[in-house]
């Protein structure tokens, strides 16, 4: 096959959606349906010992939630699918927002009883921002939830977003009786079994009286709700699709298998196949021969027994091949990797060979930071990496002293992730962590006790923001730094930040010290999206 061929036929896209909605069962059901997998694992699965794959980290298997992204791989119908599972909740939220930036389209899950919730906003901002195509999937419908006009409306105002359901549900909940397909005119009866693909009936004359032998006395309110749909929405055009103008709107309940092949069938006839990216210097096409890609995920301990650290690659131009020197381009030194690899979960295998849209994980020893670019030579930056600025901060002591090297040797580890940062106090020396999310926390000392055998404790710290200086005025920066001696720190790369403990501290400081500038972000010479 040749190397146009490969990139027309890949499928690269992001899963999101508001935590519970049942983004993970989808994407279960999503590899059942691609052969990757010959058994569904239900996320909250307490009785059985089958897990979600893409939940492959301890903590998600024991929570019943997902705290990093995942990535798999499947070919299906002479397409290689390329999916990412992104958390839900909101405290993971800066790992689906970079994630975000390797998908070329987007698939959101809304839950029939909830409907639009905060983190489903806050995610579609982002694809609204990036212009990224969106596919909706309203879940659940075994479910009593609410009326499917009202919901499409709902996801209208609440989104900004012009939808265009392609198919429709035949009643909800106790009464649910499937869906008919509007973009392949068929019909589809709901089974509520969780192992079985759905028959599909071709229907498409649906004033043909056998409607009624199929759904009963739904038939009628079926073709009056059809009518209405093609009278308020316009005929499906994939361009306005691809353009992000419209969002085609599917029903189905992932944990019943329903829905989800024709959700499948139709994403790979119309979603987009790897699409240019954005550098500095200029746009990379994916059919250029030279290869380019960006690291926008990094991931320590995906085999705890090995203590291997991967950076996630998503390539956007030329053939990546293994055993070959790549420019890293942010440090100008030339790197070559014996041992590329593809996902299924933490499931991984070697490649000899990838293409443009394609996801792999480079073995890491410290040489990558999120946003870094490999080259086959040429200097290039790719825009728009997410960079978040801290809003909770906690003391991290030492709970085990025989343990301090471990400690040193996880908190270095998973600050590189990017959902956590470090900064060193110069006032009294003690280590303090910056997240967005207080479950971080959490996820933090869980996997420094089980993946670093390092236990540590967690002491409160009243602080507003972490600020990095820049200037060029060494004096000023002088007089501020003995000024505030005892709140400034050093982040984990050297650098100079400020930690004010109120919003008054910095306005002063700000005022009194005109000649220094104070970011919010530790990449503020970089053009990035600040979130």
């Amino acid at each position: 096959m040749g190397f146009k061929e490969e990139i027309k036929r890949r499928r690269t896209f992001g899963i999101i959606s508001h935590p519970d909605a049942g983004k993970t069962t989808l994407t279960e059901k999503l590899l059942l349906f691609g052969g990757a997998i010959h058994v569904a694992g239900a996320v909250k699965s307490n009785k059985i010992k089958k897990t979600a794959t893409s939940d492959f980290m301890e903590i998600e298997r024991q929570r019943g939630i997902s705290v990093a992204t995942s990535v798999m791989g499947f070919e299906y119908k002479g397409h290689k699918v390329n999916i990412l599972d992104t958390p839900g909740h909101q405290d993971f939220a800066e790992d689906t927002y970079r994630t975000l930036t390797a998908c070329d389209s987007v698939i959101i899950v809304i839950d029939v009883a909830k409907g639009v919730e905060e983190q489903t906003r806050k995610l579609m901002k982002v694809c609204r921002m990036r212009k990224t195509p969106v596919i909706v999937f309203i879940n659940k419908m075994d479910r009593l939830g609410k009326d499917a006009f009202d919901l499409l409306d709902e996801i209208e105002q609440e989104l900004e977003l012009s939808v265009n359901p392609l198919s429709w549900p035949i009643n909800m909940g106790p009464d649910f009786k499937g869906v008919y397909n509007i973009y392949n005119r068929n019909l589809s009866l709901f089974t509520p079994a969780t192992q079985t693909v759905e028959e599909s009936i071709d229907f498409d004359d649906l004033s043909n009286p056998k409607l009624e032998e199929y759904i009963g006395e739904d038939a009628e309110v079926l073709r009056e709700e059809l009518d209405l749909v093609s009278g308020v929405y316009p005929e499906f055009d994939v361009q306005d699709y691809l353009d992000a103008k419209i969002a085609p709107v599917f029903f189905g309940s992932a944990l019943n298998n329903f829905g989800v092949r024709e959700l499948l069938d139709v994403f790979i006839k119309i979603a987009p196949s790897p699409l240019p990216c954005q550098t500095v210097e200029r746009q990379i096409q994916p059919e250029e021969d030279k290869f380019s890609g960006f690291v926008f995920k990094i991931h320590a301990n995906m085999d705890p027994n090995h203590r291997d650290r991967i950076a996630f690659v998503k390539i956007v131009s030329g053939t990546f091949k293994r055993n070959t020197p790549y420019l890293h381009v942010r440090n100008g030194k030339k790197l070559k990797f014996s041992s590329p690899t593809a996902f299924m979960a933490e499931k991984k295998s070697i490649v000899e060979e990838a293409f443009p849209g394609d996801i792999i994980g480079l073995h890491d020893t410290g040489n990558f930071k999120i946003g870094d670019t490999l080259t086959e030579g040429e200097k290039i930056n790719f825009k728009g990496i997410p960079s978040f600025s801290p809003e909770l901060f906690k003391y991290i002591e030492n709970a085990d002293p025989m343990k301090s090297k471990q400690l040193a040797k996880g908190i270095d580890q998973l600050m590189d992730e990017g959902v956590a940062q470090l900064f060193t106090s110069q006032f009294n020396g003690r280590k303090v962590i910056g997240t967005v999310g207080a479950l971080q926390f959490e996820v933090i000392e869980y996997r420094l006790l089980h993946e670093y055998s390092a236990s540590c404790r967690w002491e409160p710290i009243h602080l507003h923001k972490a600020c990095w200086i820049k200037t060029e005025d060494e004096e000023q920066l002088k007089e501020f730094k003995k000024a505030k001696y005892q709140y400034m720190a050093k982040d984990k790369h050297g650098r100079d930040v400020f930690l004010a403990d109120s919003g008054y501290m910095l306005q002063m400081a700000q005022s009194n010290y005109p000649n220094l500038e104070f970011h919010l972000h530790q990449n503020f010479k970089s053009d990035r999206i600040w979130l």
